[in-house]
C-alpha cells in the first residue's frame, strides 16, 4: 500500500469515527437529524478546516474533495440513528469515547503530517496535529453545551500530543513512513483507551471556599 492511499484512508476514518461521535453526542441531546448532521461534519471536519486554514492550504480540504463531507454527513447520521442501540447513558458514552479516541489517534498524525509538509518547524507540526485531533471535539462538545473533553479529560490532549510526537521524530530518525504512520496512531490510541479504562488524568487544582 502507497503512503497517499494509507492517508487517505486514514482520512476518512478518522472524519467517520468523528462524525459518528458527533452524531451520538446529538441524539444524546435530543436534537433532530439535521442538528445531527451538523455536529457530526463540525466534529468530523473541524480540526483539520482550522488546520488548513492556518498553514494556508486554501481551498480547505473537504471543499476541494467534497466526498470527505459526504464521509462526515454518513457517519453523523449513522451514530445518530444507532445511538438507541447503547440503551444506557453509561454505555452510550462508552462508545461515544472510544469512537472519538480513534478519530482523535488518526488525526494526530494527519495533522503532524500535514504541518510538516507545508515546510513548518517540527514544533509547529505537533500544534497542528493537536489542533487536527482535539478542535473537532471541542467545538462539538460547545454546541451541544458540554464542557469539552479537551479541557477536562487530561490524557486527551496528551494522547494527540504523543502520537503527533511519535510521528515526527520517526521520521525525523529515518524510519519507514507506514510503520511510523501506524504506530504513532496506535501510541495516540492505547493512551486515550488507557485514560477511558483506567479513568487517568492528571491531578487539577483544588480550591477551597
Amino acid at each position: 500500500m502507497s503512503v497517499d492511499l494509507l492517508f487517505v484512508i486514514l482520512d476518512y476514518a478518522g472524519i467517520g469515527f468523528f462524525a459518528y461521535s458527533g452524531g451520538m453526542l446529538a441524539a444524546r441531546k435530543t436534537l433532530d437529524p439535521f442538528g445531527a448532521a451538523i455536529v457530526g461534519a463540525v466534529t468530523g471536519m473541524g480540526g483539520g478546516t482550522l488546520r488548513d486554514i492556518l498553514l494556508g492550504s486554501l481551498p480547505v480540504y473537504w471543499i476541494a474533495e467534497p466526498s470527505y463531507l459526504g464521509v462526515a454527513l454518513v457517519g453523523a447520521l449513522l451514530g445518530y440513528f444507532t445511538s438507541p442501540w447503547a440503551q444506557s447513558l453509561a454505555s452510550r458514552r462508552i462508545v461515544l469515547n472510544w469512537a472519538d479516541a480513534v478519530g482523535l489517534s488518526v488525526f494526530c498524525v494527519i495533522g503532524a503530517r500535514a504541518g510538516l509538509a507545508a515546510g513548518a518547524h517540527w514544533s509547529i507540526a505537533l500544534l497542528t496535529g493537536v489542533m487536527s485531533a482535539a478542535f473537532g471535539g471541542l467545538i462539538r462538545d460547545i454546541i451541544v453545551n458540554d464542557v469539552p473533553l479537551v479541557l477536562k479529560e487530561d490524557i486527551y490532549a496528551l494522547a494527540a500530543l504523543a502520537g503527533a510526537g511519535a510521528y515526527v521524530a520517526g521520521l525525523s530518525l529515518g524510519l519507514p513512513v507506514e510503520w511510523v504512520t501506524l504506530g504513532a496512531a496506535a501510541l495516540a490510541l492505547v493512551l486515550r483507551g488507557c485514560a477511558i479504562v483506567f479513568k487517568w488524568s492528571l491531578p487539577a487544582m483544588k480550591i477551597s471556599d
